[in-house]
């Protein structure tokens, strides 16, 4: 009887049929991964006979039948339904490399860390790559630091939530991705890396498609992507400079 899953990996989708050929390939990259692996496919408010055939029957993928709720609040959900150590969240039109959950895992295992992240890479039409080196840089960081790479609410983010694994524990001490419409990612990364010690490594570990229907090219986000950019930097920011002010503490990962 197999044992279980090392990597939990959530990712919200609406099945929206122009991204349905790009989940079948995330799917695909998963196979690809050397860790044991489990995905937990929340449904916002999609009918579940549009799962491709593929996903459906594979029996490491759940399927979690929601209302519409939106993206913050189907990956908290999911989480409900997570039996990994730890948790990997990845969107439906992106993928991963073949070594992306062995060379973090490890690495974590090996330095006793709450969370561990590699670069993103954009994933081009013409099938090339490029590589984003996030403002936080390669190395081993003490809990609270990353939001010291994030100066202003306006800067490029230090670190985005897909590039990183993280104990299943710390990703529940952490509630989430919170209740914003969007920037929920920003917010769950600053109170994540808050709260424990963590890494970033200089290898790509997750790929980020570049294509015209991605949902953060959408005009509606720009109507409050300010205010949601704030609330998250500002959680951060006061979150760090709580836990530095009473003689700091980070999670303690058994």
């Amino acid at each position: 009887m197999p044992g279980l899953p090392q990597i939990t990996v959530i990712t919200p989708t609406r099945l929206l049929p122009n991204r349905l050929p790009f989940l079948e390939q995330f799917h695909q990259s998963l196979h690809a991964q050397s860790v044991e692996w489990e995905l937990v496919l929340a449904l916002d408010g999609a009918d579940p006979g549009r799962v491709p055939r593929s996903l459906a029957r594979d029996p490491r993928v759940t399927i979690l039948d929601l209302p519409k709720v939106g993206a913050a609040a189907a990956r908290n959900l999911a989480l409900n339904q997570a039996r990994g150590r730890w948790i990997q969240y990845a969107d439906d039109d992106d993928a991963f490399p073949a070594d992306a959950f062995a060379v973090r895992h490890s690495y974590a295992l090996d330095h006793e860390l709450g969370w561990v992240a590699g670069w993103s890479a954009d994933l081009l039409s013409t099938g090339e790559t490029r590589v984003w080196r996030c403002p936080t840089p390669p190395g081993r960081h003490a809990a609270g630091d990353v939001w010291t790479y994030w100066p202003t609410a306006h800067d490029t983010i230090p670190l985005g939530q897909t590039q990183l694994i993280a104990r299943r524990e710390l990703v529940e001490a952490a509630s989430g991705h919170g209740g914003l419409p969007q920037g929920e990612d920003f917010l769950f990364v600053g109170t994540l890396t808050a709260l424990s010690a963590g890494a970033l490594l200089p290898v790509v570990t997750y790929l980020y498609r570049q294509h015209e229907e991605q949902m953060s090219r959408s005009r509606e986000r720009d109507r409050l992507e300010t205010a949601a950019r704030h609330f998250a930097w500002q959680s951060g920011h006061q979150l760090r400079r709580l836990l530095q002010a009473h003689p700091a503490r980070s999670l303690t990962l058994a």
